[in-house]
C-alpha cells in the first residue's frame, strides 16, 4: 500500500535527518567557540540560523505552490549536506568567516524541508493513518535528539569535528535517498488558491473563520517564548546544581526529556478520538502539561528533582506536538501551506526574540523565577483562549431563537 510504504520511508527519514539536525547542533556551537573563543561568534551563529528558518517561512508558500513534490524535499536535503561539505574542503582559515553563511544555509534548508513534508503528508498518507505517522515522526525526533546529543560528544573526543560533519554529510545524503521513492498524490485543485488575493489574506480569512486554529497558533506563540527561556536556562540550572559535572547533568537531563516526548507522541498516537476537537484539546493540555513541568524541573535543588520533572516536560510536548501537527493538516490545501509557513515564522521569531530578551533576566534572576515568568506566557495564553471560548459559548447560548 503506497500509504503505508510511504509512511514508513518518511518516518525513516526524518530520523536519519534530524539525528544529523542534533548532531550539528551541538558539534557546530562547540566548533564556532572553538574557533572564535568567542562567546559573541556564537551568538550571531545562532542568530544566522535562526534568520535562515524566517527567511524560509516568508518564501515557503510562494516556493511550494510553484514546486512541490519530492524534488524540493531532496533539493533542500542536499543543500545541507552541500554547506556542511564547505567545512571539509575550505581551510581552517577561511571557515570562520563562512560560519554565520553555513548557519543561515542550515536554518533555511531545516525549514523549507520541515514546511514541504509537514504541508504536504496529507498527500503522501491516508486521512485516517496521519495521526499515527505524526506521532511516530515525533517519537523518531525525540530520538534523534538522544542519539545525537550523545553520538555528537562521543565522536567529537574521539575522531575530531572534521569526521562529526563528514557523518553528518552522510546523514543528509541518506534522508535524501529515503525520499526519492515517495509517491505524491495530485493535490486538489482549489480557485481560491488561484485567486489574486494574497496567501496572507487568504490565511487570515481561514483563521477569522476558525478562531481555535488562530487560538492554537497564538498558544504555539507563547509556549516558543517559554522554550527559548529553559533552552537559555538548561546549562545554567546544570551547572548550578552539579558544578563538577554540569555537561553529564545536561546531558540527562536532555536524554529524559527527549524520552518523555517519545512516550507522550506514542500515548497521543494511541487515545481514541481523532476529531478535529479531540487534536485540539491535546495540544491544548500537552502544553498546559509542558509548561508546568519546566517550571517545576527549574524549582528543583537536587539532580533527582530535575531529572524527575523532565519527564513530564517531555510528555507534554509530545502529546502538543502530534496534536499541533494533526489538526493543521486537516485544513484544506489552500490554507494548509500557509498555515505551516506562518507557524514556522512564529516559531522562529518567538524563539529568536525570546532567547535575547530571557538571556539578560538570568542574570537578575535566579532561573527558576526566569523560567516561572517566560513559561507563565503560554499558561496565561491558555487561560485567555478558555475564558474567550467561555463566554462566546456564553453568547451564542444567550441569543434568541429566531421564530420560525
Amino acid at each position: 500500500m503506497p500509504s503505508t510504504r510511504n509512511a514508513h520511508l518518511i518516518i525513516t527519514a526524518r530520523l536519519i535527518s534530524d539525528f544529523g539536525a542534533f548532531l550539528n547542533m551541538v558539534a557546530l556551537a562547540t566548533y564556532v567557540y572553538v574557533l572564535s573563543n568567542s562567546a559573541m561568534s556564537v551568538a550571531i551563529f545562532l542568530a544566522s540560523r535562526v534568520a535562515g528558518g524566517i527567511f524560509a517561512s516568508l518564501i515557503g508558500t510562494p516556493f511550494y505552490r510553484r514546486v512541490a513534490g519530492r524534488l524540493p524535499l531532496i533539493a533542500f536535503d542536499l543543500l545541507r549536506a552541500g554547506v556542511l561539505g564547505l567545512l571539509l574542503i575550505l581551510p581552517v582559515t577561511q571557515q570562520a568567516l563562512l560560519l554565520p553563511v553555513i548557519a543561515f544555509g542550515l536554518g533555511f534548508g531545516n525549514s523549507m524541508f520541515a514546511i514541504g513534508l509537514n504541508s504536504q503528508l496529507p498527500n503522501l498518507i491516508d486521512r485516517e493513518h496521519l495521526l499515527k505517522t505524526n506521532a511516530w515522526i515525533t517519537s523518531a525526533a525525540s530520538i534523534a535528539m538522544v542519539a545525537g546529543s550523545l553520538v555528537a560528544g562521543l565522536v567529537v573526543a574521539a575522531f575530531g569535528f572534521e569526521t562529526v560533519f563528514a557523518l553528518n554529510v552522510v546523514t543528509y545524503l541518506l534522508a535524501a535517498l529515503l525520499i526519492v521513492p515517495l509517491q505524491f498524490r495530485a493535490a486538489a485543485t482549489s480557485t481560491e488558491s488561484k485567486s489574486e488575493r494574497g496567501e496572507w489574506s487568504v490565511l487570515l480569512q481561514g483563521l477569522r473563520s476558525a478562531p481555535v486554529l488562530a487560538a492554537m497558533l497564538a498558544v504555539a506563540m507563547a509556549d516558543t517564548l517559554g522554550s527559548a527561556a529553559h533552552n537559555v536556562g538548561f546549562p545554567i540550572i546544570s551547572r548550578l546544581l552539579t558544578p563538577e559535572s554540569a555537561s553529564t547533568t545536561l546531558g540527562l537531563m536532555l536524554a529524559v526529556w527527549a524520552s518523555g516526548k517519545l512516550i507522550g507522541a506514542r500515548i497521543a498516537s494511541r487515545l481514541k478520538g481523532s476529531d478535529n476537537i479531540n487534536l485540539e484539546r491535546r495540544f491544548f493540555y500537552g502544553v498546559m502539561l509542558m509548561s508546568c513541568g519546566f517550571i517545576l524541573m527549574f524549582q528543583q535543588h537536587t539532580l533527582y528533582g530535575l531529572l524527575l520533572f523532565s519527564l513530564p516536560a517531555g510528555l507534554g510536548d509530545g502529546f502538543s506536538e502530534v496534536g499541533l501537527m494533526s489538526r493543521l493538516q486537516r485544513e484544506p490545501e489552500h490554507l494548509r501551506l500557509p498555515i505551516f509557513s506562518f507557524l514556522t515564522l512564529l516559531q522562529m521569531t518567538g524563539f529568536g526574540i525570546g532567547m535575547l530578551i530571557a538571556a539578560p533576566f538570568y542574570a537578575w534572576w535566579t532561573p527558576g523565577a526566569v523560567v516561572l515568568l517566560f513559561h507563565g506566557i503560554p499558561l496565561t495564553t491558555l487561560l485567555v483562549v478558555k475564558g474567550l471560548s467561555v463566554r462566546r459559548g456564553q453568547v451564542r447560548r444567550s441569543s434568541p431563537t429566531p421564530v420560525p
